[in-house]
């Protein structure tokens, strides 16, 4: 029987990580053909089980809905954690799109000739194990599977407690479809099940070598303070639409719809409206009436309040935002609303109070966009876009591991290249170092190849 098929049943977290780092060395081998003839058998074996899917699921949302009226779960959580045909939908299509994209291993990223018969390839190769802790929504755990199987990397996965039931199914179909696949190695896949095992995980240095944390700020917060393993995430998604002087205001309107209401319950959605004073009289009536009717709570600034003055029945339904609601990200239908003199000090309170994660201008004027565009610090920067297209599946990676607003290594949607690193290969007759040292030292000829790797 495969390691991966009822693992957690009496193993430690460290039997796990053994398991998993041994794999990693198999699995950075498999072939693409094996690696997407799994893929397609996951998706397969997923799509003939939509009923024992959604039968796990119904057990979570029914706890989950009964935490939620009793105010200890948050109906954003909710609606994450449930699942239906589309997303089912949803999660075939990710794994299908992750086994069509090109396969990121043993590319050759660059080589150099040293000196004759002397040569030096970089090749791009799997980080290893990946350690991804993610809270509510079970679909991530597929997600972030089939991104580290196409790629070659072990995983070691710890979902929420909320969704516990949709997790254990959707990892033993990940687990029993992938081990059925000659060169895909057992163990590569494990499941943690209880919340003392992250405490634990972070403590393996020796056997992860990254963690994709996604969750609240709090928590990835935490796992950032509490480990030595380097850590791929972002904090929370404090997100802004920028509405500019010379906007299409039916656009705008429009995207701003677009970037809270279409799905509040995502890091990627808006939290923050700016908008141009020069444009604010006509501008902002129109637009909190649609927010309004569409259920959104409306706070906003002393000149946004003093824009609908004129407006008793908007007025009396948005409140006067806080500074604690410029750093605020609530995934939830609320949205603070802030006037701006202009594009400069969008940019400011966006570097200011922005997270880094996905901000937008709307406007019509190039010059004012590129900027804007130029001088957000964000990972993604959107012109006359709404902030959602902020994904990983959508940016055409297949899927996403999550988003990050580090600066280092991988930026913004994580899919396939963020989960590869590379490695230096040289190829020699028998070079020694001596000939190339000294005061007759051998000189280098350091000359650009376009070959790729291969012995």
């Amino acid at each position: 029987m495969s390691e991966n098929v009822g693992v957690g049943e009496g193993e430690s977290i460290v039997q796990k990580a053994r398991m998993a780092n041994r794999a990693a060395v198999k699995l950075a081998n498999a072939t693409t053909d094996e690696k997407n003839r799994a893929l397609h058998r996951i998706a397969d074996l997923v799509d003939t089980n939509r009923e024992r899917i959604l039968a796990a699921n119904d057990k979570d949302v029914e706890v989950a809905a009964e935490l939620t009226k009793a105010g200890k779960m948050s109906s954003s959580l909710l609606k994450r954690l449930k699942l239906d045909g589309a997303k089912i939908d949803e999660i075939i299509n990710s794994v299908r799109d992750v086994a069509k994209l090109d396969d990121p291993v043993g590319k050759t990223m660059s080589a150099i000739e040293l000196d004759t018969g002397l040569e030096l390839f970089q090749v791009s190769c799997p980080i290893g194990v990946i350690g991804a802790i993610f809270e509510s929504r079970p679909d991530v755990l597929v997600q972030i599977s089939s991104l580290c199987l196409k790629t070659g990397n072990a995983v070691m996965l710890k979902g929420g407690s909320e969704a516990q039931n949709s997790n254990e199914v959707l990892f033993d179909m990940v687990s029993e479809a992938a081990s059925a696949i000659d060169g895909i190695p057992d163990g590569w896949i494990q499941l943690l099940e209880t919340r003392e095992e992250v405490n634990e995980m972070l403590k393996l240095n020796e056997y992860i070598d990254l963690l994709v944390p996604r969750g609240s700020e709090q928590f990835v917060k935490y796992i950032q303070n509490n480990t030595n393993i380097m850590v791929l995430g972002h904090s929370e998604g404090v997100c802004h639409v920028y509405v500019d002087r010379d906007a299409d205001l039916n656009m705008a309107e429009d995207v701003c719809y677009d970037a809270k209401v279409q799905y509040p319950a995502v890091c990627n959605a808006a939290e923050t409206l700016l908008v141009d004073s020069a444009i604010a009289s006509e501008f902002l009536p129109r637009m909190v009436e649609r927010y309004l009717k569409a259920g959104v709570e409306v706070r906003g600034c002393a000149k946004t309040l003093n824009v609908l003055a004129t407006d008793k029945y908007k007025v009396e339904q948005i409140k006067q935002a806080s500074e604690e609601d410029w750093h605020t990200e609530y995934n939830d239908l609320i949205i603070s609303i802030k006037v701006v003199d202009g594009v400069d000090e969008a940019i400011e309170h966006i570097n200011r109070y922005g997270s880094g994660h996905t901000d937008a201008i709307v406007t019509a004027n190039e010059e004012t966009a590129l900027k804007f565009m130029r001088f957000v610090d964000s990972s993604s920067v959107m012109h006359n876009a709404s902030t959602r297209f902020s994904d990983g599946f959508r940016y055409g990676k297949g899927a996403e591991v999550g988003i990050s607003t580090n600066k280092v290594h991988a930026r913004g949607p994580v899919g396939l290249e963020g989960l590869v690193i590379y490695k230096y290969l040289i190829v020699g007759r028998g070079h020694v170092v001596a000939p190339y040292t000294g005061p007759h030292a051998k000189a280098f000829t350091h000359k650009p190849l376009s070959k790729q790797f291969s012995i």
